[in-house]
């Protein structure tokens, strides 16, 4: 039996269900472009499951154009890179009339070979023929030279009424039946993904009683923009309040992101009272820090999760873009790399009998050494985000 998820998959625009707004922006990056495009690759990025490699081959039949496809895992490094990918840059399709770069999971390019990634920008820069690049993260931070290059696109999570008419009309195709509350269980459950859902949905076809069957809820990661589509439209319920324990970027940066966009969802009282559980999950936040009673992490997370999602009056519909709190992010994220590399430098200092003013003054010579030896970290009893920040 072949997987329904490969059976079943997109052939024509119309059968990519929930994602109309991401086809129109690919669409017109294809028809627009030119080698000399300032910018000549775009990122589809989202949670795994809601379509984005197969866009790409629909959008190549539709378009009459061969996609020439490169998993990022298998092209981590430069010379990889120079042998694969610059050649399908540089040549012309023998068969089609257009050709289009698909270069699928870009998370793995930077996690082996720091040069891959650097490689692939220079590609993108020289390219001939338009790039489109998946990515499940693409807010990691190894990714930040990327980001700047690239057109970011964005893909919704895939609602489970969508998801459920999928399964429903997989069901009739292959002429069987399953429980209306069962398909309802599954699709909600998959969290917006369909890939998953199909293929929960071929597992239980084969049972004579699916009905006492378990549907563990994926316990996956978030993006902190679903995070935040789930704080300013949907419902406050107990579950908002673990919403942002899935999101992988620390709760001081996702208050940043909050402040910055409540104004494009709440107006007037709504705006006010909003702001104003911002400020008390600030002044939380303060007392921990000048305390360090953590304690007041639960209070924190209450204002800055349940309290500032029932601030709004009903739940809002329509699709919004939330915006990346670019300026004031930069100034925290500095912050933090000075705050890391003061406490890696005291560390440095109280072992080596150096002081620390000049330990500061010699960090980029002590991050050397540091590195040079794992076994370095373990005598200075490095904490895993110090040694993060050593790598980079």
């Amino acid at each position: 039996m072949s997987p329904w998820v490969e059976k079943y998959r997109p052939k024509i625009l119309s059968e990519i269900k929930g994602q109309s707004e991401a086809i129109r922006i690919v669409i017109e990056f294809l028809e627009n472009f030119h080698p000399n495009n300032k910018k000549k690759a775009m990122v589809l990025h989202s949670p795994p499951g809601t379509g984005k490699t197969t866009m790409v081959h629909v959008l190549g039949r539709e378009t009459n154009s061969e996609v020439f496809e490169l998993n990022a895992s298998d092209l981590r490094n430069k010379k990889r890179l120079e042998e694969v990918l610059k050649p399908a840059m540089e040549q012309k399709s023998l068969i089609y009339q257009k050709k289009i770069i698909l270069v699928d999971e870009a998370d793995g390019i930077s996690t082996v070979d720091r040069g891959g990634l650097l490689e692939l920008i220079r590609l993108i820069e020289n390219s001939s023929y338009p790039v489109i690049i998946t990515a499940n993260d693409i807010w990691d931070k190894k990714l930040a030279p990327l980001r700047k290059k690239v057109i970011l696109v964005p893909l919704k999570e895939i609602d489970y009424r969508t998801i459920k008419d999928v399964l429903i009309s997989i069901l009739r195709r292959e002429k069987n039946f399953i429980d209306d509350s069962i398909l309802t269980r599954i699709a909600v459950k998959s969290k917006g993904d369909l890939r998953a859902a199909i293929n929960d949905l071929q597992t239980i076809s084969k049972l004579k009683d699916p009905s006492g069957i378990d549907f563990d809820e994926r316990n996956k990661e978030i993006s902190i923009f679903n995070a935040l589509k789930t704080i300013f439209k949907e419902k406050a319920t107990n579950d908002t309040l673990k919403i942002f324990d899935s999101v992988k970027i620390p709760l001081d940066e996702i208050i940043l992101w909050v402040e910055e966009n409540i104004p494009t969802e709440y107006k007037g009282k709504e705006l006010a009272r909003a702001y104003d559980l911002l400020s008390k999950a600030d002044i939380f936040k303060g007392r921990i820090y000048k305390q360090q009673y953590w304690r007041f992490l639960v209070y924190e997370n209450i204002f800055l999760s349940y309290g500032i999602s029932a601030s709004k009056k009903q739940i809002k519909t329509g699709f919004t873009t939330y915006k990346r709190p670019t300026r004031i992010l930069k100034i925290w994220m500095n912050n933090q790399r000075t705050i890391k590399m003061k406490s890696i430098a005291g560390k440095y200092s109280k072992y080596s009998h150096l002081g620390l003013k000049r330990a500061m003054r010699e960090f980029p010579i002590i991050k050397q050494i540091i590195n040079s030896n794992a076994e370095i970290s373990k005598e200075l009893k490095l904490n895993e985000e110090e040694i993060e920040y050593l790598k980079n």
